[in-house]
């Protein structure tokens, strides 16, 4: 990404799950993806993960796609587990250019063995399947033969963000895009996958995408949903501007805000579905009957 004005905005990030339970845990294993990825148009100045109880062990790994993931194991007896990822992050605006590949029929961005290797395995289905009927049947009214990829997007991103209402609580990770799209409401997960079902619809390729929303917005800009929270949103892959470029680059959306990604989100990690990268999953050994579960996060901008 080039900075729009040759700038970059800067953000400490501080993203805070607190687990309680009703009776002591006494063993808990943790893979966190709580560490923002370095690529052109972001980078991380710094990085710590804090946990309260502290872990007797941990260690740091990178998965398939390039996230890095930070795995720990609490055996002290513990009724409250916390989780405290801080960061230091600058991002870079996205120039998307009305040239080049961006802004040739949509057809030709379908990669292929020869010409996206990397990016092939984005456009297969989930399992179990994401892609109906009725999500190729959507998609096909933005995807019509010959249009310009960028406008495309545009509309297909617009379209969802107008026919699908964002409603907190409605849905849960494990919600299926079909059960989205019958009850047409959701949250930024639900739209990120439904905007990358979309597109493998038709062959296309796309990730799902975590990360981060500023929570102050620059001047003159809205305020935006998702703030104050983990966001999600997608990516399509757009083939390079030569026979030898085979990496080709992403254009990332956001479905519940109807915009492509800017300078104020800080993209933590990607997959192919949220299943590949939440951002704290485990296994606890307790006798707790109850549990409970409070997330914070809190994106705020420095000067640079």
């Amino acid at each position: 990404m080039i900075g729009r004005d040759g700038s970059a905005r800067r953000y400490r990030v501080a993203h805070s799950t607190t687990y309680s339970y009703s009776d002591q845990v006494t063993s808990s294993y943790g893979r966190a993806y709580l560490t923002p990825r370095e690529f052109p148009g972001q980078r991380v100045l710094s990085h710590e993960i804090v946990i309260d109880p502290v872990p007797s062990d941990r260690s740091i790994g990178t998965d398939v796609y390039g996230n890095t993931t930070s795995y720990f194991h609490v055996t002290e007896e513990h009724r409250a587990l916390v989780v405290t990822g801080e960061s230091t992050v600058e991002v870079d605006g996205a120039d998307y250019a009305a040239s080049g590949p961006a802004v040739q029929p949509w057809e030709n961005a379908r990669p292929t063995a020869a010409t996206g290797p990397l990016a092939v395995e984005f456009t297969l289905d989930l399992r179990p399947p994401e892609i109906t009927p009725e999500v190729t049947a959507y998609a096909a009214e933005s995807l019509t033969a010959g249009r310009p990829l960028l406008e495309a997007l545009r509309e297909l991103n617009t379209r969802i963000h107008a026919d699908f209402t964002y409603k907190s609580g409605s849905t849960t990770v494990s919600t299926k895009v079909s059960d989205v799209f019958a009850a047409r409401a959701g949250v930024c997960q639900d739209f990120a996958r439904i905007g990358a079902a979309c597109l493998r619809s038709h062959g296309l390729s796309a990730r799902y995408v975590s990360g981060y929303l500023a929570t102050d917005p620059p001047p003159g800009k809205e305020r935006m949903v998702g703030a104050d929270a983990t966001h999600a949103w997608a990516a399509v892959w757009v083939p390079g501007d030569t026979a030898n470029d085979r990496t080709g680059s992403w254009i990332a959306f956001d479905p519940t805000n109807d915009q492509l990604v800017d300078e104020r989100y800080v993209t933590v990690a990607w997959g192919r579905d949220y299943a590949d990268v939440p951002p704290l999953r485990g296994i606890i050994y307790t006798d707790a009957r109850e549990s409970s579960i409070s997330v914070s996060v809190d994106v705020a901008p420095i000067e640079v």
